[in-house]
């Protein structure tokens, strides 16, 4: 009896390390702060698919909000989920407060989708999402129609030629896919604009 009990103990505890290993691969083990200083667990979007973008006020993709929250209002009553985190490390284009940033985002493009607080998304100092976010998708690459990719691109590549092997954030508004098991399916650069998402948002939420 002792040795079945000892048995069923080191399944139980394999199988509780192998469950442990599988959120290490998901959304649901992070927490953030919300632009008023709320906690925000993620485990709470389960079932939920996500849309993470880092974004930006004075940016030449800051009409991307109008898309984003067009997608939002279109697909959040069949479970989508966009999550804004602001961030001002790309040209110092979002210098505001977060209160101020939240003001901009409502009275200019009518956001309604949830803000988090202003966050570093490269460096040391980045989010632990990002972190995570970043070594579960890298650099998905400009798309070659968009006209701000050529000036991009040789901005980047000047900076370092080799930066499309690298996975951080290149600018703002980054676009990161999660399924409703919190993993990362897609992650979109900013020249995809977010009309373009679509198919890939209605294959999630499908699922």
């Amino acid at each position: 009896m002792t040795r079945f009990l000892t048995i069923v103990a080191v399944a139980l505890c394999l199988l509780s390390c192998n469950n442990n290993k599988e959120d290490m691969n998901t959304i649901y083990e992070f927490t953030a702060l919300s632009n008023k200083g709320k906690e925000v667990n993620f485990a709470d979007y389960r079932g939920k698919v996500l849309l993470i973008v880092n974004t930006a006020s004075k940016c030449g993709f800051t009409p991307q909000y109008d898309g984003l929250e067009a997608l939002y209002q279109k697909y959040k009553d069949q479970g989508l989920v966009i999550i804004g985190f602001p961030c001002d490390q790309f040209g110092h284009q979002e210098p505001g407060t977060d209160e101020q940033i939240e003001e901009f985002c409502r009275l200019n493009h009518g956001v309604t989708f949830p803000l988090m607080k202003k966050t570093e998304v490269n460096g040391e100092d980045a989010h632990p999402v990002y972190k995570w976010l970043k070594s579960q998708a890298g650099f998905a690459g400009f798309n070659p129609e968009h006209p701000l990719t050529k000036i991009l691109d040789e901005m980047f590549t000047k900076a370092d030629p080799d930066y499309a092997s690298k996975p951080d954030i290149k600018w703002n508004f980054t676009k990161f896919l999660i399924s409703k098991e919190g993993r990362v399916v897609s992650r979109f650069e900013p020249t995809t604009e977010p009309q373009d998402m679509e198919e890939s948002i209605e294959q999630e939420l499908s699922k």
